[in-house]
């Protein structure tokens, strides 16, 4: 099974583990090796402890360095967005480490393959496993191409509350009124509306955005607001 995974990842990102055992310990759970008592290997937690810390200080060090102008409450708001379970459940996804994890029976039963908190943990086990096995370089190179990259995308502001951070700002000197209003409805197929919203305060426009519901394109329109205003 590992081998398998071994192969998609030189395939797919041309890495290949010196030590295929700590590929297996970052996949494989407790609850799997109480269960099978002859197993000579080791559950994931230890490597999961140091991918944490890799992670923290690897994407610290990329944000720093891309974003030279940005100061530190910007840099860590988005590396907050980035090294948070959501996040880093989907990474494992799209490694697809949810089809190799060693699970219990009881986890297994449970949907633990599908669970956040558990593909979080393999996807910081499997950092630390790739740290060891092949250095630091390899491990920035990896995050650049599969996790950095998306910033750019936008994916991480699914998991940003920008009406939240949007209140904070625009609140932080005294209570303001802020209004969500419909701007636009329109039909895109029989089962599929777009709407656009705009965000005011004290009823002085500050952004619009759209989106497939009413809480989509207010998300899109704070968004869009905050981000303005953080940049002026």
């Amino acid at each position: 099974m590992f081998k398998q995974l071994q192969a998609d990842l030189a395939t797919d990102h041309h890495i290949h583990f010196n030590d295929l055992k700590l590929l297996e310990e970052a996949l494989t759970q407790a609850n799997y090796i109480n269960e099978h008592p002859g197993y000579k290997g080791g559950d994931y937690q230890r490597l999961e402890f140091l991918g944490d810390a890799v992670m923290q200080q690897s994407t610290a060090v990329y944000l720093f360095k891309r974003f030279p102008n940005w100061d530190e409450g910007r840099l860590t708001e988005l590396r907050i967005s980035m090294v948070q379970t959501r996040a880093f459940a989907a990474l494992s996804r799209e490694l697809h480490l949810d089809r190799y994890v060693q699970l219990g029976r009881g986890e297994e039963l449970s949907g633990a393959r599908n669970r956040d908190s558990l593909l979080e943990d393999l996807w910081e086990a499997f950092i630390g496993a790739l740290f060891l096995d092949q250095g630091q370089e390899v491990v920035m190179n990896f995050l650049e191409e599969m996790m950095f990259v998306k910033i750019d995308e936008g994916f991480y502001d699914q998991f940003v509350d920008y009406k939240s951070k949007l209140q904070e700002y625009l609140q932080r000197h005294g209570t303001v009124k802020i209004a969500y209003t419909k701007l636009d409805e329109q039909a895109i197929s029989n089962n599929e509306q777009v709407f656009t919203i705009q965000v005011s305060v004290d009823g002085k426009p500050l952004a619009t955005g759209e989106g497939k519901s009413t809480k989509d394109a207010e998300k899109m329109a704070a968004r869009k607001a905050y981000q303005s205003l953080m940049n002026n």
